[in-house]
Formats: C-alpha cells, structure tokens, sequence
C-alpha cells in the first residue's frame, strides 16, 4: 500500500493549501491517538519549532489526540530531537513534532516519533493513514485525553546534550558563534554552548514566527560565515530551523558540510576504538567521503536520502554513526535520531582533545566538486521517465567515467527534482548540471503543452 500523505519525514506541506489545514492537522492527531495510544494510560508529546501556524496546529492536534482518549504532555518551543529524547525518557507512547525543518514558514509539518525515539517505521505510518480514512468519533467523556505542559522541557534537554560532552574537557578559551535559523534550538543550543564554558555569540536566536530559516541557519550560512570573521571567532555552528541538522564554519569562514563532521567524528570514534559496524551515508554523500574513509580502512554504505533510512540501515549492521550532506548526523551512541547540537559536540572534543584546528582535522578528507540543482516540479509528473532525461543522464555519466556520479531524485519533502553531479573537474561538473537541469526542464514544459 502506497503512502498518500506520509513522505520521508512526516506530513508536511503549504500551510492553508492541499490538504494541510487545521481540519486535517485535527483528525491526524485523532487517528494517530487511535494507533498509536490505544492503552487507556497513554500519553503523547507535542512540541513544535517557532512558525506562527506551530499555534494553530497544536490545538488542532490536542483536540484530535484527547478525542482519540490520549493524554498529551505540551512541551512548546523544542527541537526534534530533544522531542526525541523526551518522548523516550518520560516513557510515553510517541512524541510528535510541528515543524516544517529547513522549509520556510509559510510551510508546516507534522512527525512522529516512536516509544524509543525513532523515527516511525512505514507499516505504521500506513496503519495511521488507513484510519484516517475513517470518520471520526470522540471517546465517552470520562476517557476523554488530558493535557498537561512540560515547564522545564528545555532544562532536561539542555543537561542530557550537555552529558553528551566529555566530563575531563571544557570549551573554556573557544570562541563559537551559534546560529540557531530563529527555530526551536533559539533558546537551548546557546545555552549548551555557554554552560561548557564556550565564549557564544549568538545569531538567528529571535525567532518572530515569520523569520524562520529566512536568511539565516544551516541552509542559508552567509550570516554565519561573515560573523565568524568579524568577530575573529574560531568557529561556527549553524542549526535548521528544527534544531536537527549541523552545518559548521572554520575561522577562515570556510563551511563544512555533513560530510566533513561525519568524517571527523568517525576517525575519532575509530582512534578510541568506539567506532562499530559501518559509517552510514546516503546517495548524496560525495565520493571523497568513501574514498578518504576507505583509505583508513572504515567501510562505508549507501542508504535512500533521510535520515530514518541511516537509522534503519545502522541497527541492521549494529552501526553507530551515519549521516547527511545537509547535516543530519546521527551518533546512535547517543541518541537515535539526527541532532545538531550533539554533533556539534562531538567535533568539539575532538578538537580540543587533539589540540587541532578544523582545517588539521580534515587534512586527509577531499571532497569531491559537487553541485546540485533544484528544478520546480509544478504538477505531479514522471519526468525521470522521458526519454530526453534518460538520453541525458546517460551521456552525462559517459562523460565522468568512474571518476564521478549523477544522480537524479524526487524531493520527498518539496516538489522538487534534484539534479546531482559530482566529478573531479568542476568545471565539467557545472556543465553538465546544468545542462541536466535543462534538459528536465524542457522536458517538463512539453509535457505540460502536449
């Protein structure tokens, strides 16, 4: 069975539009109340990031969670992770999280998380979907679900992140600024930060209901680069707007992607001899990565885009690291989901364990030229079926060799096609990107005439 509404990381979509509207918000929460806390003492938890419709839908979710006979357990302003952890360690049935990550605010989202603070796997999200189907009834009135806030959400969060961080080391002497794309992480990774003894600057920390990820955070780390060098600080960290993703910057306001604080950590773990099963990436990890993780004798393997993927593939290796170009990192020997903050800790231990700079820690790590290309997908279409694609996607890895890669891929959170190519000549790899993106492009205004 297809899934009609759930996509790689939740229910997500253009607040207002489609189908995502209060109304809908209110019965999701109804039927995942039906699935997920069938017990009579169930209890779920909401939180959400900082976007002006986060209001709207916690109450659509609260009524439809407590018709479904559910205890909720508020917890406002809270990263996905830290819903994660939360969920696990107040022993509920689920944790859900409103949020739209990396999207802008006019989008919203809405996901789950299970018992053990994992992603929820897809023969449930099929069973909430199949229940959706089904009018809505509300429990007798003394089942019905009761709500209660979590005052100190971000105080427990902010002292398990802290624990993640070696007890013997100190950020004392370090400069950070912190850029936290005014989301959930607005009010707890400063804190995290400034309580290891870090010197922070804080940016993209007031958070407006509109400005979310508008200009600022992990997908937009211009403001961050420029305040690194201003400052003369030693180095940057930049979260989405949901606090799971981790983009960092050198004091030369050089970024590094996933991909580079996946490779640190991993030579880390594997010095410490902590490092178990394979490092985990995905189609888009660049090809440097596995080669410099080979050249250290660490296997490497590939999974789907997203991060539940990385997760299913490291508990079925007994893994403990993988990870994403755009910064989703999961330490299992932490926690089982994406965090931005806690990865960010682990490359500061290993920096001042090892008394090196970022640039030192990466000597060995070339990353591939890489660029990607997003092409608007306007109406439902299997545009990677036209010939004219297929032509093109054929010639241009022709033209690479076994020097390089193309990829081609539905977004499964936008309506979007990402066009990848990797080589080792950059030059060659902006040509032919582009000119995939062209030939997509025409390819989707013919079919639009015809």
């Amino acid at each position: 069975m297809k899934r009609t509404y759930f996509g790689t990381d939740g229910v997500r979509g253009r607040v207002g539009s489609d189908y995502f509207t209060p109304d809908f918000v209110l019965k999701l929460g109804w039927a995942a109340g039906r699935i997920l806390g069938a017990n009579p003492d169930s209890k779920i938890l909401i939180g959400k990031d900082t976007r002006i419709s986060g209001y709207m839908f916690e109450s659509a979710l609260e009524a439809g969670l407590t018709a479904a006979g559910v205890n909720i357990l508020m917890l406002g302003p809270m990263p996905s992770p830290g819903i994660a952890y939360l969920t696990h360690t107040l022993h509920a049935q689920a944790g859900i999280v409103i949020s739209a990550s990396h999207n802008p605010y006019e989008d919203n989202g809405i996901k789950f998380f299970s018992a053990d603070g994992d992603k929820l796997p897809d023969s449930v999200e099929l069973q909430i979907e199949e229940e959706l189907t089904k009018p809505i009834t509300t429990v007798a009135s003394q089942h019905i679900g009761k709500a209660k806030r979590i005052d100190d959400a971000a105080g427990r969060y902010i002292e398990f992140c802290k624990s993640t961080f070696p007890k013997n080391l100190s950020l004392q002497g370090l400069k950070i600024v912190i850029d936290c794309a005014h989301g959930a992480a607005y009010h707890i990774a400063p804190n995290v930060f400034e309580e290891l003894d870090a010197e922070v600057i804080s940016i993209g920390c007031q958070p407006n209901g509109l400005n979310i990820n508008a200009g600022v955070g992990a997908t937009a780390p211009l403001l961050l680069q420029q305040t690194v060098l201003k400052e003369k600080a030693d180095l940057g960290i930049a979260l989405d707007g949901d606090g799971d993703r981790l983009i960092m910057v050198n004091r030369h306001g050089q970024i590094l992607n996933g991909d580079s604080i996946l490779y640190i950590i991993a030579r880390s773990r594997q010095t410490h001899k902590t490092l178990y099963g394979p490092v985990v990436g995905t189609v888009m990890s660049n090809i440097g990565l596995e080669i410099a993780l080979k050249n250290h004798a660490i296997k490497f393997e590939r999974t789907k885009v997203g991060d539940r993927y990385i997760l299913e593939r490291l508990k079925a290796t007994n893994g403990i690291l993988g990870g994403e170009p755009s910064g989703h990192i999961i330490c299992k020997d932490r926690l089982n989901t994406g965090d931005g903050i806690i990865a960010a800790l682990q490359v500061l231990a290993v920096l001042i364990s090892s008394h090196h700079d970022l640039d030192a820690l990466l000597e060995d790590l070339r990353i591939y030229p890489q660029r990607l290309v997003n092409v608007q997908l306007p109406y439902k279409t299997d545009v990677l079926a036209t010939k004219a694609v297929q032509i093109a996607v054929q010639q241009a890895e022709e033209s690479l060799g076994d020097t390089g890669r193309v990829l081609l891929r539905l977004s499964g959170t936008e309506p979007l096609l990402r066009v990848m190519v990797e080589g080792q000549d950059e030059k060659q790899v902006d040509l032919l990107v582009h000119q995939l993106a062209a030939t997509v492009r025409e390819s989707l205004q013919s079919s639009s005439t015809n």
